[in-house]
């Protein structure tokens, strides 16, 4: 009876080292090796790119270790199973005979299976008394005996990769959302900071990356975004630190809560005087009785030059400048957020700016603009604030100012040019300059 193992294929198909090498291996195994059958099929599939498979040789695979009984698989054991063509096509979902004989030179190739072939290719067994199979000629299923560790460190290693790049991932949305909530936050708080190059940067590393990238560049673009993401926030911090918020909200918002909110503020700002501290009815219809009609901005920039230095340029033309310069001073102020959105909220944005700037003017002689604005928002609420004796009380301080350091002239029609940086107005506007006013 023949008992040579056939080595070379039948027929015309090559015969490569590589094919010798996996038979040279898988005669090594240990007869009392053991593998599950399905459990290295799992390995296989989940690490089918690393060893060089496809989805339709899997199936074939998945087709041929069906025609072994056994679910456990020894290395004693005789693997060869001998289905005909006819048979694997059918348990391959219906298969074509032309790519079912592709994918089998695919299993093959990858060391998955090895050809016994019998003289004339033909795949059978032949059987002794009782039954037993004494030689067969077909596909040895040796391999995923010899081969079963090997394919289950490569599994571990699929999966520990798709793991490190489903983290990657994760990482970078993060960092995304952080990095845009950052920069929307310093833009909107007049964090000081090239907040464009920060956002063309951010973009420049985000149109790096595909909707399919690999995990080597989703790796680096996360490593970029950190880098950006930790100088932005060390930005936000160190102006944070700065403002001391905290310090602020507690002088601020627990006080205003008080039965006389207004003593308290006697205290800390001192430029006041009594009457203009207090909250009487006097006062009230002194507000009401105001004109009704806006402040010129041109009357607000005399009044507050100095908030004219943060503009760009150093020029305010219209009100929108007026406000972008407002956004600049809250922050070197010490003032809240919150407190600036209350402002805004009550008064109106123009009114507030306005405030702000005068808050500004006169900002070496408040010793806590975020409370002073609280309890002007909290007055304006009650209708006895007014931005017209605010701006008319600085004007009347810098009229003193010339009167005291300049020589006299005529009064004329409200203008102001290049070469002449004092304060005209009217005669009209100057009784009413005359007038005490409260702020």
């Amino acid at each position: 009876m023949q008992t040579h193992i056939s080595t070379t294929p039948f027929g015309r198909r090559p015969m490569t080292l590589g094919h010798i090498a996996r038979q040279t291996a898988a005669k090594a195994v240990a007869p009392d090796a053991v593998a599950h059958k399905w459990q290295v099929f799992q390995h296989i599939r989940e690490a089918r790119e690393l060893i060089g498979a496809t989805d339709r040789s899997l199936s074939i695979l998945n087709a041929l270790l069906t025609f072994h009984p056994e679910t456990a698989l020894t290395g004693d054991a005789k693997l060869v199973v001998w289905p005909s063509n006819e048979q694997l096509m059918a348990r391959a979902n219906g298969m074509p005979a032309t790519t079912l004989r592709r994918h089998l030179a695919v299993l093959v190739d990858c060391g998955l299976i090895i050809r016994r072939d019998s003289p004339n290719g033909k795949r059978f067994a032949r059987r002794g008394r009782g039954g037993k199979v004494e030689q067969a000629y077909g596909f040895d299923l040796s391999p995923i005996v010899a081969r079963c560790e090997e394919f289950r460190d490569l599994a571990q290693a699929v999966q520990s990769e798709k793991k490190a790049f489903r983290v990657a991932k994760e990482r970078v949305t993060l960092l995304r959302r952080d990095i845009v909530k950052m920069i929307q936050t310093g833009i909107e708080e007049s964090v000081p900071g090239n907040w464009g190059r920060v956002t063309q940067a951010y973009q420049g590393i985000i149109d790096r990356l595909p909707r399919s990238a690999p995990h080597q560049l989703v790796e680096n673009i996360a490593k970029e975004l950190q880098e950006l993401c930790a100088e932005i926030r060390g930005v936000l911090e160190s102006f944070a630190k700065t403002m001391n918020l905290d310090a602020n909200e507690s002088h601020s918002g627990c006080h205003i809560q008080n039965s006389q909110p207004h003593s308290k503020f006697e205290s800390e700002y001192g430029f006041r005087d009594k009457n203009e501290a207090g909250g009487s009815a006097a006062e009230t219809d002194n507000v009401r009785s105001l004109p009704k009609r806006d402040l010129p901005l041109g009357i607000v920039l005399d009044a507050c030059p100095e908030v004219c230095e943060l503009a760009q340029g150093g020029i305010i033309r219209h009100w929108r400048d007026l406000l972008a310069a407002a956004n600049l001073v809250r922050p070197m102020l010490g003032i809240s957020p919150s407190a600036w959105r209350e402002a805004r909220e009550t008064m109106g944005e123009r009114h507030a700016a306005i405030t702000l700037a005068s808050i500004y003017q006169r900002a070496s002689q408040i010793n806590n603009a975020g409370g002073y604005l609280r309890s002007l928002t909290d007055r304006a609420k009650a209708g006895k604030f007014s931005t017209w004796p605010m701006v008319m009380a600085l004007l009347r301080a810098k009229l003193e100012e010339q009167k005291n350091g300049a020589s006299a002239g005529k009064p004329r029609m409200y203008e102001e040019s290049e070469d002449d940086s004092r304060v005209h107005v009217s005669e009209s506007l100057l009784k009413s300059l005359q007038k005490p006013r409260s702020w």
